[in-house]
């Protein structure tokens, strides 16, 4: 009984290890920074101007202001620049708080078509859930409010 309770001790201090506590926040960091990376770089390598499904959609004030191509290239280059910043753990806070907008008007803007009942859905036939924004949301939130960790270029933030 006493070896159960000695390797209990054992792990909890090793996730309490701050060494290893913080692979968690260098993971979501690499997931989230190459998916937006991946996502920026899918809309600029087409070009400069916005595709035909992206020119009708309708974007929230003061966006709506800006037109399509406009749009396309902010959205296209912050998920690239915020997207690098994130991967490698430069001012990881304000690339999460970028890209928590970006995937903010993503949402109101392209996944909210089954409206709050597509939280739980992809891609179906009757439009676009906003479960995978919503993830990746939830993992920006917690840079946002942790930090980038010690595993990153600057130096930890409290």
């Amino acid at each position: 009984m006493n070896s159960w309770h000695f390797w209990h001790a054992k792990l909890i201090a090793g996730i309490r290890d701050p060494y290893l506590s913080d692979l968690g926040l260098l993971s979501l960091r690499l997931w989230a920074g190459q998916e937006f990376l991946v996502a920026g770089y899918t809309k600029l390598s087409g070009g400069i101007h916005a595709p035909e499904w992206f020119s009708s959609l309708s974007f929230p004030w003061p966006l709506a202001l800006l037109g399509p191509d406009l749009n396309w290239v902010m959205a296209g280059s912050g998920e690239i620049a915020f997207g690098f910043a994130l991967l490698i753990g430069f001012y990881s806070r304000l690339a999460a708080l970028g890209l928590l907008f970006i995937s903010y008007v993503a949402i109101y803007t392209v996944h909210f078509d089954l409206g709050w009942a597509g939280w739980n859905q992809i891609d179906t036939e009757a439009g676009l859930g906003f479960k995978v924004p919503l993830m990746l949301s939830l993992m920006l939130f917690t840079i946002l409010t942790q930090g980038s960790g010690r595993y990153s270029v600057q130096e930890p933030s409290p």
